[in-house]
């Protein structure tokens, strides 16, 4: 008579960590969003252009002592930081902390990232990451206490503005081409919609493919 061996019990795959995030290369553009390893993909031409005007629009009025000249100030403006904030391993496309919070610009920790949460967030929304932007993303950064977000829309040409509250957060204002708008905190200068997106329609970029090769990692 033949014995049948015993199955082994299957075991579920081990869930990514804030380490295993650390331990992935910089150039590989990976997040750690709500315990999951996401890849981004490398960014195009359009969210390139809207990127580049928000920290000029920004960094140039705010990005300064308060009272400095004729420019508001009263901000350290950043892009592109690796952050962990209430658990999530994030590098937003711009940043901003206050400096009448900070009084020096935040540095990273011996693990090369920063642990105290903006002010002010912006993320620029591309066809293959607007979902985690506009969801997990946004409740991450509600749970960091993070004051302002935007999210800024290259293809349809929109800019959402939205204000942190106890149940969530609220949205202020959306913009779109055409419009000047002053968006907190950052509304002591007035803001031409049409400078975030210059003069590229949405006509102009397919509606997917601008970036390539987001994946989540295994669970």
């Amino acid at each position: 008579m033949h014995t049948i061996p015993p199955v082994a019990p299957s075991r579920s795959p081990r869930q990514p960590t804030i380490e295993d995030w650390l331990a992935i290369p910089e150039e590989q553009r990976a997040e750690f969003i709500n315990g999951r390893i996401v890849y981004q993909g490398m960014p195009g031409p359009m969210h390139g252009r809207t990127q580049g005007a928000i920290i000029a629009l920004v960094r140039g009025a705010y990005d300064r002592r308060p009272g400095s000249g004729d420019r508001p100030g009263g901000w350290w403006i950043s892009m592109e930081v690796d952050m962990e904030i209430a658990g999530l391993g994030c590098r937003p496309d711009v940043l901003g902390w206050r400096r009448d919070k900070h009084t020096t610009l935040p540095e990273p920790d011996r693990r090369g990232i920063v642990t105290v949460g903006p002010d002010w967030i912006c993320e620029v929304l591309s066809p293959t990451t607007a979902h985690i932007d506009m969801g997990d993303k946004r409740l991450g950064y509600h749970r960091a206490g993070v004051a302002h977000y935007w999210m800024a829309d290259p293809h349809n040409g929109t800019l959402a503005v939205l204000r942190w509250t106890a149940e969530g957060y609220l949205i202020e204002l959306v913009a779109g081409r055409g419009d000047r708008v002053r968006a907190a905190p950052f509304d002591a200068v007035e803001i031409e919609i049409d400078e975030l997106f210059g003069d590229v329609s949405a006509a102009s970029s397919p509606v997917l493919g601008e970036e390539a090769g987001q994946r989540d990692a295994p669970r």
